[in-house]
Order: C-alpha cells, then sequence, then structure tokens
C-alpha cells in the first residue's frame, strides 16, 4: 500500500513539472527575409528544406543550413526549385 501510494505520489509530482515546461514552449516562427541578399548575411549557403536534397545549380561554396520550416518561410528565393533558397 505505501509503495502504490509512493509511486502515485512520485508520478503526480512529474506530470506536475512537466505540464508548466510544456506551456512556456512557444514555437518561435521563422523568419522571412525580403531577399537573398539579406538571407545570406544570416545564412551563407541558403537554406535548405532537408539534408538530402541536391543543388541543381552546380557547384556552391558554402553548405546549406537545413530547417523545413525556415525554407517554406522563404520559398519564393528559391527560384530553380531545388528546394535550397538562396544557395551560393
Amino acid at each position: 500500500m505505501k509503495k502504490r501510494l509512493a509511486y502515485t505520489l512520485s508520478f503526480a509530482l512529474l506530470l506536475g513539472a512537466a505540464v508548466p515546461i510544456a506551456q512556456r514552449t512557444v514555437h518561435a516562427q521563422a523568419k522571412t527575409y525580403k531577399n537573398c541578399t539579406e538571407l545570406n548575411k544570416d545564412y551563407k549557403g541558403g537554406v535548405a528544406k532537408s539534408a538530402s536534397v541536391k543543388n541543381k545549380g552546380g557547384k556552391t561554396k558554402y553548405k546549406p543550413f537545413v530547417s523545413a520550416e525556415l525554407y517554406e518561410a522563404n520559398k519564393k528565393s528559391d527560384r530553380d526549385k531545388d528546394f535550397i533558397a538562396c544557395e551560393k
């Protein structure tokens, strides 16, 4: 009986501690850049939708930063539609 009570109380404490952490988590909105010059100041190689995409445009100097959310926010800057925005 005491073990069951101890397990129940410890579970309740863990659950109570986990809820406020989950409530504090705020999803940051991906920044939208007005052009490739602005995006390349923060991400020299551009932004890729996933790590498996290949560049159609040829050789590049820098490796792109991988972020699906950031890519979706700046999809308009992917002129060659290879899922890498503003590759350099």
